[in-house]
């Protein structure tokens, strides 16, 4: 496999409303303890901050101030306007908002939608020890896009428990063999994995020259361990 193609277009509406769905019923259920739970794959988030961010994409995207990828201050300046915001209420905002939301990026395609949002259930997860959905149908879909988009200089072969992936340069045989999970690949594409864990998973050679560009953001600074 070399590029994410849409031989049946993704049903992306339905991937968010899943996610979403999961994410507010396990989030619902959370005490006061558990929602100021700092999130290590969100540096100087809590669990409740990452709610507010998710909350606050939908609506500002409905209301034309979201325009593209939004970057650490427009995401700060979203936490902090939810700062005095209950959870429950901005539980009530995302699910209001979300079909509209939803609509949205299914028509127009927008597949960091889905993948922010299955990003963050599993920060959350993560964060709270509460393992699940790793083979969610978000995860399954958004993955082998995730790699196709992975840009390296030299030919790389990555071979999971559902598939093999042919990514970097055309030309010759892969330098390079990764063994990795779909749900590993999917979390490191991410930039949640450390410079150590990457270089530390199952190689062929040595992939000192190529650790830097595997993540989308990132990679961490320090480990983190689901």
């Amino acid at each position: 496999m070399t590029a994410a193609t849409e031989k049946v277009p993704a049903d992306l509406a339905g991937l968010y409303r899943d996610t979403r769905e999961r994410l507010t019923e396990l989030v619902a259920g959370l005490d006061s303890v558990a929602l100021g739970t700092a999130v290590p794959a969100c540096p100087g988030w809590t669990v409740r901050d990452v709610i507010a961010h998710l909350t606050a994409i939908t609506e500002d995207a409905l209301a034309g101030r979201l325009t593209g990828v939004p970057d650490e201050e427009f995401t700060a300046d979203q936490v902090a306007r939810f700062a005095g915001t209950p959870v429950p209420e901005m539980l009530a905002r995302w699910s209001a908002s979300a079909p509209q939301f939803e609509e949205a990026v299914q028509a127009f395609r927008i597949w960091p939608a889905v993948i922010d949002v299955a990003s963050h259930e599993q920060d959350i997860r993560g964060a709270l020890g509460m393992a699940g959905a790793r083979e969610c149908a978000a995860i399954k879909q958004t993955t082998p896009r995730l790699v196709s988009w992975l840009d390296l200089p030299v030919p790389m072969r990555i071979v999971t428990e559902h598939a093999e992936y042919s990514v970097g340069a055309a030309d010759g045989e892969a330098e390079l063999t990764l063994s990795t999970s779909e749900f590993e690949m999917f979390r490191w594409r991410l930039g949640r994995r450390s410079l150590a864990q990457l270089a530390a998973m199952d190689w062929s050679g040595n992939p000192s020259a190529i650790l830097g560009k595997l993540a989308v953001f990132g990679p961490t600074t320090s480990d983190i361990v689901e």
